[in-house]
């Protein structure tokens, strides 16, 4: 009932910067929290960063001072901005909507592909 769409993945420089967006739609009234997870080949899918609709956030220790997430809540959309990228960030990164943060229903899109440069 959720849909999620993510974009602004792409080829980037270690050390150089993407803005990842998560258009969200459907019906979002058991939605508390939104977020981003990515995955590497042959790694599990791991948590980036979540926020919830109060604006609390949550980061994974190796993305804090890099990474920040954001909502705008007019356009349903959540980002991602990524700085100081590090070849190690290759990875599918997936936009979630989750009902029932933090032990509840995550919605997934499809993913979009960050591919970091050395």
């Amino acid at each position: 009932q959720v849909q999620l769409v993510e974009s602004g993945g792409g080829l980037v420089q270690s050390g150089g910067s993407l803005r990842l967006s998560c258009a969200a739609s459907g019906s979002m009234f058991s939605i508390n929290a939104m977020g981003w997870y990515r995955q590497a080949p042959g790694m599990q899918r791991e948590l980036v960063a979540t926020i919830t609709f109060g604006g609390s956030t949550n980061y994974a220790d190796s993305m804090k001072g890099r990474f920040t997430i954001a909502r705008a809540n007019a356009k349903n959309t959540v980002y991602l901005q990524m700085n100081s990228l590090k070849p190690e960030d290759t990875a599918v990164y997936y936009c979630t909507a989750i009902s029932g943060y933090p032990s509840g229903y995550y919605y997934w899109g499809q993913g979009t592909q960050v591919t970091v440069s050395s």
